[in-house]
This record gives structure tokens, sequence and C-alpha cells, in this order.
């Protein structure tokens, strides 16, 4: 950092960054993130999902981890989460993948299905 200026970017990054991971009322996004999930690539799979929620402006969506929920031969595991709508859980997901959600799922609404490794009400 040279300037107030580097410093002012910065500090915006890091808040854009705790907005998207804030708790809210509507969508929610789960990584896990235990170590079964990071030696699966679940690192490269959040920052997708937290870039691509970012670059598409999308509000009311947050962002967690979790970590290994005990299917480790499915990792990195996303789980998307709509207000009314069962929870769906994706496997195998990368960040190309989890990049399509993003669009599909989170923006039109539409579920994965090739990815789908579980549902619940």
């Amino acid at each position: 950092m040279k300037t107030l200026k580097d410093l002012e970017e910065l500090r915006k990054k890091a808040q854009e960054s705790t907005r998207l991971r804030e708790s809210s009322e509507g969508t929610k996004i789960v990584v896990g993130m235990g170590t079964c999930g990071i030696a699966a690539g679940a690192r490269d799979t959040m920052s997708a999902v937290m870039d691509e929620i970012s670059k598409r402006d999308i509000e009311d969506v947050s962002i967690t981890q979790t970590g290994c929920v005990g299917m480790c031969e499915q990792e990195p595991i996303v789980e998307v989460a709509r207000p009314g709508l069962p929870k769906v859980t994706y496997g195998h997901i990368d960040a190309e993948k989890a990049r399509k959600i993003i669009a599909q799922h989170i923006v039109n609404g539409q579920i994965v299905g090739e990815w789908v490794i579980s549902t619940q009400d």
C-alpha cells in the first residue's frame, strides 16, 4: 500500500466480502470447508461463488462455510437454500460448476440436476 486511495480500495473489498458472508433472510449458500473439502478444492469453489455473486451484484444472499458433512467422497459440496423451496446439495463442485450454479439456480431458479446429491424440505 502506497497511498490512502489504496487503503480505501482495500477497505471496500473487505466490506464487500463481509456483506456477502452476513446472514440474511434470503438465499443461503453453504460451502463445505472441512479438511476433506479443502483438499478437494473447496477454497476455489468458495472464491468462485463469492466472485460470481459480487460480479452479478446479487443481494439478499448469504454465503457461509461449514465443516465436514460426512460425504467426503462428494467434496467440494455446495448447499443452496432458497426461502420456501427445498434445500439442494450439490457434489463435486469446482469453480466452473459453482459459477453455473449461481447463474442457473440462484439467478434463474433452475436446479442443476446433474450435480444434485440430495434435496431436503
